[in-house]
């Protein structure tokens, strides 16, 4: 009874914590959908241009991730702890990275907007190149106001608020859904205003965020508190960094491989706005295993010194949400497909096409879920180095199945999606009883070493924060 109570107990908090990541997540998520739906009445060009443009954003949140998930994680480690110093400490580490990441990608981000455009569309100048050249002109500069905000919610999310950040997300949305017939019909500003009245909306909602972040009493506190003889900007800018980074790779290989399949259903020839609307699709569904795993490192992270039968426990209900989740995912896709596509505005031989691809992704969907959720816990517990690895394996092994067996048309591709996952659910889950079985101390005494460390030198999992 205990060990069932302890259970529910976990689930009603990852639960608790997911949903609204999930509802911010899927926020920004519709945000292109509305971006696309309005440019659709530009034309096809203007739709794959601001589809593979969002896809490229998606890929950009991978770098502010090193800050955003870096500061989440220790800021809910420092608060199990109740160590308002080292809490101090995560807050300037994120900031510190946030200032030196978001030039080199804006600056370089818009200088180089041309060959970078012809790069994600696979042009030479003509065509969608030119439109997305021109989103790039707007929406890189204005990245900065994207990771400025990343960086706000991964700090609320560690102080145990993921509500603010989903209505932070959903003021932007709302901002984005007022201004974007205005901009890109009413003053004919065509991709470049929906790129404008995204910048906008963002702007608006981070000026919210800085102000949540002074009304957080647990943030307040930290923000007062003396800071630690033993730490500098560098160090704390360094840990946030190594916190950080692995999350930051995960995500990059993932996107980095979904752009790259664009070249492998080109080949096929498959319309490249099929598969951008697709992916968007699909993204209703990734967003909430994303959700799940967020929760599950948050309180992973903040229960670090509980010990392996709670990492356990958290590893369970999350592949339990998780799996759910993807399942369900998978037989709504497979029931309405074709209406999906219709209603993201799409039709004739674009909306087949996105049809049999959603169709297909069923397996990779709810092996994708199981995956990311249980890494939510490597996240929360200092494991995530090994999971990055195992995710960009996993991104080449996908590209090659996908180049062999393309000739199979969008069932091949998903086959190869599949396959690949299962190969990483596999590496992850040995992976994760061999992090989480007991050892033998060496002593006789029958008595287990937990072997999991949090990175930055914290304590091990196992043993209460000091």
């Amino acid at each position: 009874m205990g060990a069932a109570s302890a259970a529910a107990e976990h689930r009603r908090r990852l639960v608790a914590l997911a949903y609204p990541v999930y509802f911010e997540l899927l926020s920004g998520v519709m945000a292109g959908i509305i971006n696309m739906v309005w440019v659709a009445r530009l034309g096809g060009e203007a739709v794959a241009a601001v589809a593979v443009a969002g896809n490229v954003e998606n890929l950009l949140l991978g770098v502010i991730l090193v800050a955003g998930s870096g500061t989440t994680v220790l800021v809910a480690r420092a608060r199990g702890a109740q160590d308002p110093a080292a809490m101090r400490a995560a807050l300037r580490g994120g900031w510190a990275l946030w200032a030196i990441v978001t030039p080199v990608v804006a600056i370089g981000g818009y200088e180089c907007r041309e060959p970078l455009a012809r790069l994600v569309l696979g042009g030479t100048g003509g065509g969608p190149v030119p439109l997305a050249a021109g989103y790039f002109s707007i929406a890189l500069p204005g990245i900065a106001v994207f990771f400025a905000t990343n960086v706000v919610d991964g700090m609320l999310k560690g102080a145990d608020d993921t509500r603010t950040p989903m209505r932070l997300a959903l003021l932007a949305n709302g901002l984005i859904l007022a201004l974007d017939p205005l901009l890109i019909l009413g003053f004919g500003l065509g991709v470049r205003g929906a790129a404008i009245s995204t910048v906008l909306g963002r702007t608006a909602a981070l000026a919210c965020g800085l102000a949540a972040l002074r009304r957080n009493g647990v943030l307040r506190q930290a923000a007062g508190a003396a800071p630690s003889r033993k730490t500098s900007l560098r160090a704390d800018l360094r840990r946030t960094a190594a916190t950080g980074l692995p999350m930051s790779a995960d995500f990059v290989a993932r996107m980095t491989g979904s752009l790259a399949l664009v070249a492998v259903v080109a080949r096929i020839g498959v319309d490249q706005a099929a598969y951008g609307i697709a992916t968007k699709a699909m993204y209703f569904a990734t967003m909430a295993f994303y959700a799940v795993r967020q929760a599950a490192a948050i309180h992973t992270a903040h229960l670090l010194g509980a010990g392996r039968a709670q990492r356990r426990a958290i590893g369970g209900q999350a592949l339990l949400l998780a799996g759910a989740l993807g399942l369900s995912a998978a037989l709504a896709l497979l029931a309405a497909g074709p209406w999906v596509m219709r209603a993201l505005g799409s039709g004739g031989e674009v909306a087949e096409a996105g049809a049999l691809y959603l169709r297909c992704s069923g397996p990779y969907l709810v092996l994708l879920a199981c995956f990311i959720a249980l890494g939510g816990v490597f996240e929360g517990s200092g494991g995530s180095p090994t999971l990055a690895r195992i995710t960009l394996c996993g991104v080449v092994l996908q590209l090659a199945f996908a180049y062999g067996l393309s000739g199979a048309g969008l069932p091949g591709i998903c086959s190869a999606m599949a396959i690949s996952m299962a190969l990483q659910c596999a590496a992850v889950v040995r992976m994760y009883a061999r992090t989480e079985r007991p050892k033998d101390t060496g002593h006789g005494s029958g008595r287990s070493k937990d072997p999991v460390r949090a990175p930055g030198g914290t304590a091990p999992v196992g043993r209460p924060a000091r």
